[in-house]
């Protein structure tokens, strides 16, 4: 009779302890959702892209470079109901940016365009990292999205100087003299290979 009674209370000492489980994972599991809307609510606060170009250049490139476009078309598009949303947007966006590395146009095809290429994907890289980890950093993420911002305004900056620049008439001679400032059509300073062969 002992060992039933005292199976019964263990019994009972069981169940006690995993409905205290049980509320207690509920109420994590609560919190947790919390946080996560939390999260949710800022990064759907501040992701807000300039997808719109800045300057009649950038909105020329809209029309011809294919990959600019698109870039431009998926940044546009903003994901709605979930975290989940954010990062295959993310993903996708960050797609598209290396995709800008393939067909620039001829005249943008400079150094000066291809780092901030290269600095504008590597932003895209980073938000795309940051909102795929677990605990995501809502704050950073927001920032990164602003620093993006600031690359794309940069990037269709220097794609107006180019511009403006080419439509500055060269002067008389000028082209031979920067031909002669290029060192990569220098002579070659070396010795003769004929070892008879003096030089006077």
């Amino acid at each position: 009779m002992k060992y039933k009674i005292s199976l019964f209370l263990l019994l009972i000492f069981l169940l006690n302890s995993c409905q205290n489980g049980d509320e207690k994972r509920l109420a994590e599991n609560l919190k947790e959702a919390k946080k996560k809307e939390v999260i949710f609510k800022e990064i759907n606060n501040g992701w807000v892209f300039i997808e719109e170009p800045i300057n009649e250049v950038s909105e020329q490139n809209v029309r011809n470079w294919t990959e600019w476009r698109d870039f431009l078309k998926e940044i546009g598009d903003k994901p709605r109901k979930t975290i989940g949303a954010f990062q295959k947007k993310s993903t996708a966006i960050s797609k598209k940016a290396m995709a800008l590395n393939n067909n620039i146009p001829a005249e943008f095809n400079q150094p000066q365009i291809k780092s901030r290429i290269s600095i504008l994907i590597t932003k895209i890289k980073m938000l795309d990292l940051f909102i795929h980890l677990n605990k995501i950093p809502a704050e950073k993420v927001t920032f990164l999205v602003g620093d993006i911002n600031k690359e794309l305004i940069s990037l269709e900056r220097q794609m107006d100087k180019i511009v403006e620049k080419a439509k500055i008439p060269k002067e008389e001679g000028e082209a031979d003299f920067l031909k002669m400032l290029d060192t990569t059509r220098a002579i070659p300073n070396e010795m003769p290979a004929d070892k008879n062969l003096k030089i006077e």
